[in-house]
């Protein structure tokens, strides 16, 4: 007899591995607002987020003030979700023949988004990526672009 406690607990730790684009996923995602953040993978986004907060605080100048902290989300923003997301959804575009075999409950191999939106993704994020890249620039005050050369 099977534990109804057990599977609901293990179709709900498969669906957040889903979301999160862990491996031992959960099949079957509909809502394309999910899919395209399964795609992004945001569990790797923490180290990145987290190499942010580490690298304002080591500085040795930082202060908590509002603009100071609207300069670390954004660069939260620009680290995590948007040029990460964008390496992660096109490393899944370029592995998609791979992840058929191995992974195919992936976005891509299960045909749960298409060619085309996987390409208007991978252009939406490096776009804004470089966008808010060169507005800390201009917000930084740099004579040079160094942020949007980074990124």
């Amino acid at each position: 007899m099977s534990d109804p406690i057990a599977e609901q607990t293990n179709d709900r730790s498969a669906k957040t591995r889903q979301l999160l684009g862990m491996k031992g996923a959960a099949p079957g995602e509909t809502s394309i607002w999910k899919i395209r953040l399964q795609l992004m993978k945001p569990i790797t986004w923490i180290p990145l987020i987290w190499g942010v907060v580490c690298g304002a605080a080591s500085g040795g100048e930082f202060s908590w003030t509002i603009d100071n902290i609207f300069k670390i989300a954004t660069c939260m923003l620009l680290a995590g979700p948007l040029l990460a997301g964008y390496t992660q959804t096109i490393n899944d575009f370029y592995d998609r023949e791979i992840d058929a075999i191995n992974e195919p409950y992936r976005p891509i191999p299960s045909g749960a988004i298409s060619i085309p939106q996987v390409i208007t993704q991978v252009v939406v994020l490096l776009l804004a990526g470089i966008a808010i890249a060169y507005g800390l620039d201009r917000w930084a005050n740099h004579q040079f672009p160094t942020i949007t050369c980074i990124a």
